[in-house]
């Protein structure tokens, strides 16, 4: 198997395992309990439009992710942009590695990183264009990737060793 084709086969993997976390996570009961009904209902039209729409967008964020894969894929993931990133990523204090991010959609995210020192904070345009940002691992970092006031759509990331 080539690089090429494992790249694509995990860039895959994680669209799948992406929307059926996005499934799992939407429920219909309050606060976490079942819901009382046996009947299901049936989704509307805006749902099921959004739900396609939002599969849509994260698979072309993850293939420009795929297609600008500099080194070996330490941690990755998709996001809904309103729900953010927000990940402690297992890395090696003092090596060094890459992350990557597209947004798709419209509007901007703000990225930024605990402690500070990590990396340097900036706005990620959700124009489908990669953003990269070399970071320093220390022996525990947190990023963060938040939405911008009116902001929406999809952002892929990925941590590559280099």
């Amino acid at each position: 198997m080539t690089h090429v084709t494992v790249r694509r086969w995990i860039a895959g993997c994680t669209v799948a395992v992406s929307v059926f976390l996005l499934a799992s996570c939407t429920s219909d009961a309050a606060d976490g309990e079942a819901a009382k009904t046996s009947s299901k209902p049936t989704p509307s039209s805006s749902r099921v439009a959004g739900g396609s729409a939002e599969r849509r967008l994260t698979e072309q964020a993850q293939s420009a992710l795929a297609a600008v894969q500099t080194g070996r894929m330490v941690e990755s993931g998709a996001e809904r942009l309103t729900d953010g990133i927000h990940t402690e990523p297992s890395l090696q204090p003092g090596n060094t590695y890459e992350l990557q991010l597209v947004c798709v959609g419209h509007g901007t995210a703000q990225l930024s990183f605990k402690p500070a020192d990590t990396g340097t904070p900036v706005t990620v345009p959700c124009d489908q264009s990669v953003v990269r940002q070399r970071i320093r691992a220390g022996k525990q970092i947190h990023i963060d990737v938040d939405a911008t006031q009116g902001s929406n759509g999809v952002i892929a990331w990925e941590i590559d060793s280099i």
